[in-house]
């Protein structure tokens, strides 16, 4: 058992700083062990860790040799692009994803989902070099990891007994999709398939959905009437979503109304300001959005860091934050909404709450949220993860 005391800090920006105490990886009010680690956070903000709850990290260069790209026409070749970067990296899956997700906590991430890919071009690889990887950082890092089908389901052969050998023998906990229709071109059975194995297999569902207009529309109610046959309550999220901002009120609502009677939860990257989705919406039908940092420095793009604080900046940028409240509420999206999707309990200082937090230097939240500055303390689990951007 592990205790940790924080003296003079200032949970969430409060005026005066306080103490905090953490036993066995939880706040308390209770006695502290005389032997408790001790650090002085000289009036530094004590903030929720953050979530990524949409990543993919085997994909990444991240620390590596500067890549060059090609222009893409599409998914297909964004696929090629892939497979041709994964087999001229002279590191190995887990060492590459490994570096991303080690930045990642330093930046004050306690929790990613990583979609790792699955396909021919790669049979397993993705999903054990991500799985190495977590390992490595399991005392700092929580990770859930995806089965996903980036080459698509039926139209690439071999891809359905991949993922059936990924859920039969444990390596995931969530089995992947990708647009049924516009890309796979067989929106029953790739459906059929996916929510097979995970109600066999008792993992979660978690289906990228880029398609607009009736294909996307057409998908997410079939993706919904699956999750009631199947009794998927709570265990199915869909990512991206890009065709749900712009159906009308009555649709809207109506979908909406559905995925929270069904508790189907949301991701978004916030690629722009047409893409991303109306969280404050969504959140007043009570449907659960979490924030991720997508793709970084892969073949589909040269940017990204894995840092969700810049991510909460980007939200607030492309959806128009302005007041105190619009910013501070950008942030509760990646630490809060984004525990919710990956049903983590929230971080809230309070006698219980997970003691999941990061200690940086700043005036308010608010602020924060605009200057993203580094971390200068990351605790997970009530110990002491990462100082000074190095993990311990």
């Amino acid at each position: 058992m592990h205790s940790l005391v924080v003296r003079n800090v200032r949970p969430s920006g409060a005026d005066s700083p306080t103490d905090l105490a953490v036993v066995d990886g939880r706040f308390t009010d209770g006695p502290v062990p005389a032997d408790a680690e001790v650090v002085d956070a000289d009036g530094r903000i004590a903030l929720p860790a953050l979530v990524n709850a949409h990543i993919h990290p085997d994909k990444t260069t991240w620390g590596g040799p500067w890549v060059s790209r090609r222009p893409a026409k599409g998914i297909a070749d964004h696929c090629e692009q892939d497979a041709e970067l994964f087999r001229s990296q002279p590191r190995a899956v887990a060492e590459r994803s490994l570096g991303l997700m080690t930045h990642a906590v330093t930046r004050g991430t306690r929790a990613m989902r990583a979609h790792a890919d699955v396909a021919p071009a790669y049979d397993l690889a993705c999903l054990d070099g991500v799985a190495q990887a977590r390992d490595r950082l399991r005392h700092a890092l929580d990770v859930e990891i995806v089965a996903f089908p980036q080459h698509g389901v039926l139209r690439a052969p071999g891809t359905r007994e991949l993922l059936e050998e990924a859920a039969r023998t444990g390596a995931i906990d969530v089995v992947g999709g990708i647009d049924p229709v516009g890309f796979d071109h067989a929106l029953d059975e790739q459906l059929d398939l996916v929510f097979d194995l995970a109600d066999r297999h008792a993992v979660g569902v978690d289906l990228h959905l880029h398609d607009r207009g009736e294909a996307g529309t057409t998908t997410l109610r079939a993706v919904i009437d699956r999750t009631r046959a199947l009794a998927l309550r709570g265990k199915v999220t869909v990512s991206h979503v890009f065709g749900l901002p712009g159906l009308p009120d009555r649709e809207f609502d109506e979908i909406a109304s559905a995925m929270v009677d069904l508790d189907i939860s949301l991701t978004t990257v916030a690629p722009s300001e047409t893409r991303v989705l109306p969280v404050a919406r969504l959140r007043e039908h009570g449907v659960r959005v979490g924030l991720g940092t997508d793709g970084v420095r892969d073949a589909w793009s040269p940017f990204g860091d894995a840092d969700m604080l810049h991510r909460v900046h980007q939200l607030g940028w492309i959806t128009g934050a302005r007041t105190d409240e619009e910013l501070a509420d950008c942030y509760r999206v990646a630490a809060d909404d984004s525990a919710d999707v990956m049903n983590l309990p929230r971080v809230d200082f309070t006698p219980g709450s997970p003691a999941d937090f990061l200690l940086v230097r700043g005036e308010c939240l608010p602020q924060i949220v605009v200057d993203t500055p580094r971390p200068d303390v990351v605790v997970h689990a009530g110990r002491v993860v990462a100082r000074d951007g190095e993990v311990r």
